[in-house]
């Protein structure tokens, strides 16, 4: 069985025992989260929301709250002597589905 859930303007697809990595919850370690914007349930038959499933939710647990690998940015403008660099490291939580709710 697998569900499509939506969270931080994001879609992952997921099954039981999947890690994800999903926009920061603020949440803490060890901490059980529920998903319940699901968009779409699958497995032998399959049900589609309009626009979520009605009464379906996904539970999961957090694994770990970190910092992505930095991304750098940099700005050039030729002729101007114009350069600017930046870096920056997006915060993410990974979490751990344990159940699905149909």
């Amino acid at each position: 069985m697998y569900a499509i859930i939506a969270t931080g303007g994001k879609q992952y697809k997921v099954s039981e025992g999947d890690k994800i990595r999903v926009e920061k919850l603020g949440s803490d370690v060890g901490e059980k989260v529920v998903f319940d914007q699901v968009l779409l349930v699958g497995g032998s038959d399959v049900k589609v929301g309009a626009p979520t499933v009605n009464g379906a939710s996904v539970e999961a647990e957090v694994v770990a709250n970190a910092k992505a690998k930095k991304v750098i940015v940099y700005k050039y403008k030729r002729k101007t002597g114009y350069h600017n660099k930046n870096g920056h490291r997006q915060q993410y939580t990974e979490v751990e589905i344990k159940k699905i709710n149909a």
